[in-house]
């Protein structure tokens, strides 16, 4: 019997991601692990699918490190191939959004870390006399108020619909 902290990928359940150009296979294995702070999933994307909608993180740094295959990683502006080897950080902010697709013929094999990173001011705050939330996270280099220095500051009214993780997104057509 092994150690509970100690976990191989063949026994953690894989979670199936699929809508139009989208499509990845993960295994949280940092989860299955009983880890705390440090994020680590085993993905899996088939020939020509992304792996997620191009996104970025306002509170904690990722990693990717690619075990088998070969994609095209969007960062940013650019767009530049990765291979078997490569590892890549993205730390938080805008200008590290990112996307990976599967260019190769077989599948993509990579393993996903993140962990939290430098304290970038998050907060939920909640209205309770109009049933909003304010959210707001990553506030910027040089900046003191979440007002003017926040990646994202979103305002939701809890009786407006919920959207789905896809829409908006022109891969998941």
């Amino acid at each position: 019997m092994a150690h509970p902290n100690v976990v191989h990928s063949d026994e953690v359940a894989a979670n199936v991601m699929s809508r139009g150009g989208f499509e990845s296979k993960a295994r949280r294995l940092g989860t299955a692990a009983h880890g705390t702070t440090l994020g680590v999933s085993m993905y899996e994307v088939p020939p020509g699918k992304t792996a997620a909608p191009y996104h970025y993180h306002s509170g904690c740094e990722e990693g990717l490190y690619i075990l088998d295959g070969e994609g095209t990683l969007r960062i940013g502006a650019e767009s530049t191939p990765v291979r078997a080897g490569d590892y890549v950080a993205f730390p938080p902010g805008p200008e590290y959004a990112h996307q990976l697709t599967n260019r190769g013929a077989g599948p993509l094999r990579y393993l996903a870390m993140s962990a939290p990173a430098v304290h970038l001011g998050m907060d939920v705050v909640g209205y309770p006399d109009s049933n909003k939330l304010a959210c707001f996270s990553g506030v910027k280099p040089g900046t003191s108020a979440w007002r003017d220095g926040s990646w994202v500051l979103k305002l939701v009214k809890a009786d407006t619909p919920d959207c789905d993780y896809f829409d908006g997104e022109p891969l998941a057509k």
